[in-house]
């Protein structure tokens, strides 16, 4: 197993009141899609609702990840963000993930799962928060820094939201959604850095996972034309070295295969008519950030 990472004991899944409303893979871990008719505006304020909550969710998880806390403490505090949100974990049980989020440390690309390792001063770690709330999913990640970070691990994390944002800044009603991979692969790039392909950004509502697929570099085959309305996370996931992975023992965890860091961020978008609207927003964040896309847009 590469890198300096190691897991640690899993303990048992955590248990959800019979009052929350659960996805239809809950019990069985097998997903199905969705045959559900909604309302087009009754089905995008549900969505927006899971969205702002994955967003809370994720900003209280974030404030735990300190030197000494173990990432399954960090999953004991969002598994129990969204029950207080009335909302199920989406990952739980999914496929049979184990856990209420991901918890992706140095190396680990994503899927990392919550264990006792306890996290240590110079870390960073992605959490991946997914909330299934109102018959709809919302999903949004983040990479923190843990205690005194080396500036290489702080630039990475730094150019890394930057793809994001360059990624989200490029959407636009009527473009090639290659578009969204190009703007994140040219900046990785321009900063030296890989870009995973192996796994991508996607549709989102009903079901976890839909399409459109979301490639997070350019690939000039992938011609689906954004649309007005259409809903999904753009998530890059940017190396320091090389972008191909290995899986651990426990069948999720994917890691660099030379053992250097990772980073990633995640929103779920909607496309409107001028661009996109981040609905995975925290509290009190969205004026910042919408400045932030503006300037990110400008050539």
């Amino acid at each position: 197993m590469p890198g300096v990472v190691r897991p640690g004991v899993v303990s048992p899944r955590r248990t959800v009141p019979p009052d929350i409303p659960r996805p239809n893979y809950a019990v069985s871990g097998r997903p199905r899609p969705s045959t559900r008719i909604a309302d087009p505006a009754d089905r995008l304020a549900r969505i927006r609702r899971a969205c702002r909550a994955a967003a809370e969710v994720l900003a209280l998880g974030g404030e735990a990840a300190r030197p000494g806390v173990t990432t399954d403490a960090i999953d004991a505090l969002v598994h129990q963000a969204y029950l207080a949100r009335g909302g199920y974990p989406s990952t739980l049980n999914y496929h049979g993930y184990p856990k209420s989020l991901c918890t992706s440390v140095n190396e680990v690309i994503l899927h990392g799962i919550p264990d006792s390792r306890p996290l240590e001063d110079g870390d960073i770690v992605n959490l991946d928060v997914t909330i299934y709330l109102g018959g709809v999913h919302g999903d949004c990640s983040a990479t923190f820094l843990v205690g005194d970070v080396d500036e290489a691990s702080r630039r990475l994390v730094r150019v890394t939201r930057e793809c994001l944002e360059l990624g989200i800044a490029a959407v636009r009603p009527g473009r090639p959604i290659s578009d969204v991979g190009r703007a994140i692969e040219r900046h990785a790039t321009a900063s030296g850095y890989g870009v995973v392909r192996a796994f991508c950004g996607h549709g989102i509502g009903e079901d976890f996972h839909m399409e459109p697929q979301v490639l997070h570099y350019y690939e000039p085959r992938a011609r689906a034309v954004m649309e007005e309305g259409q809903v999904f996370t753009i998530e890059p996931m940017i190396t320091q070295g090389r972008p191909e992975h290995v899986v651990w023992s426990d069948g999720w965890t994917a890691a660099t295969v030379d053992g250097q860091r990772a980073a990633q961020f995640e929103h779920t978008v909607l496309v409107t008519r001028d661009g996109a609207e981040i609905l995975t927003l925290a509290p009190g964040t969205g004026e910042r950030v919408r400045s932030e896309m503006r300037e990110a847009a400008e050539p």
